[in-house]
């Protein structure tokens, strides 16, 4: 017995015009239903009707389609070479997705790895997005912003440690975490401060400066003879095991370790080496985790209050609504040191 090897036909792809008629409605009232015009009052069961038509048949909204009558999409562009890791800033972007979707719009992040300047801004307007969120490893020009603009996005917001004409500047001022760290630690009595830099990508946006803001507290130090020394470390056992290994060789008596991640794993490393935390040692994280506050010694950090993602999310909505407003400037975090046990 022989087996075909002819495939079914494809199977229709269900229109609008299929769901009106399943409903028995319009074509008109399914585009109001699905879209969620709100400017059009549809009954009730009239919508429970559309959406039930509309999920038998496996019938969604063509997104290019309404794009083309709108004159712009939905979408508000994510662009992401290297996403800031660590559960405070997690959850701060996952926060903004969630309150960006009950807003209706449509999250895409773009994977933007070898782009930088204009040409990034060129490809993420072939996307035709409403706004776009650029969150600050790549820098955007005056005139990648109105590139984006002229694509139809009503909306550029940066993220990051300043402002580019024409779009609305989300300031982080990452350098006052690590001025507010060694500031801490010069007021306990440390005098050879070491701070920690990632070797991961994507954390220079962080690391550069906190290293600028710790040198700059320093420097108001001056004649106390503070010393700042870049450590490199990256977020592994082996690696820390490495510095702690020789640690004592580099004379320090603090380290700001850029992060209570950073911190844990290598406060584990110099316990394991004998040194004692803080008589050795000082150490000083940043985020505040909560895990930090479990160990022993309990590690001091400083707290970083950001805005939240809702409220990022109500600025873009707000600057999709109107584009014609003046860019501002807006300060996304704050910070102040929590002194505990491990300083």
């Amino acid at each position: 017995m022989t087996q075909s090897t002819e495939q079914p036909a494809d199977r229709p792809v269900p229109t609008s015009a299929d769901v009106a008629r399943l409903a028995g409605v319009s074509r008109a009232t399914v585009s109001y239903v699905l879209n969620n015009t709100s400017a059009v009052r549809i009954s009730d069961p009239t919508r429970r009707k559309v959406r039930e038509a509309a999920e038998r048949l496996g019938y969604v909204p063509h997104a290019a389609a309404r794009s083309l009558r709108a004159g712009h999409t939905r979408i508000v562009l994510l662009p992401t070479a290297h996403i800031p890791v660590g559960p405070l800033y997690s959850h701060f972007f996952n926060e903004l997705q969630w309150a960006l979707r009950r807003l209706d719009y449509t999250v895409v992040q773009y994977g933007s790895l070898g782009l930088d300047g204009d040409g990034a801004a060129r490809a993420w307007a072939e996307l035709r997005p409403v706004a776009v969120v650029s969150l600050g490893e790549i820098v955007l020009t005056p005139h990648g912003v109105e590139v984006l603009k002229r694509s139809g996005a009503k909306a550029v917001i940066t993220v990051g440690p300043g402002r580019v004409e024409g779009a609305h500047a989300l300031v982080m001022d990452q350098s006052g975490i690590g001025g507010r760290a060694v500031a801490h630690l010069i007021a306990r009595g440390c005098r050879r401060i070491g701070v920690v830099m990632p070797g991961e990508p994507g954390l220079e946006l962080f690391s550069g400066p906190r290293l600028a803001g710790a040198r700059a507290a320093a420097e108001v130090e001056a004649g106390a003879g503070v010393r700042i020394v870049p450590l490199p470390l990256t977020y592994e056992e082996d690696s820390a095991a490495a510095l702690a290994a020789r640690w004592r060789t580099l004379g320090l008596d603090a380290v700001f370790a850029f992060s209570d991640e950073y911190a844990m794993l290598l406060m584990r490393a110099l316990q394991d080496e004998g040194i004692s935390i803080p008589a050795e040692t000082a150490v000083i994280g940043s985020d505040d985790l909560l895990l930090g506050r479990l160990l022993r010694p309990r590690l001091s950090t400083v707290r970083i209050d950001m805005v939240t993602g809702q409220w990022l999310a109500d600025l873009v909505d707000r600057a999709v609504r109107d584009p014609g407003a003046d860019p501002k400037r807006y300060d996304l975090l704050d910070s102040r040191v929590v002194h505990r046990e491990s300083s």
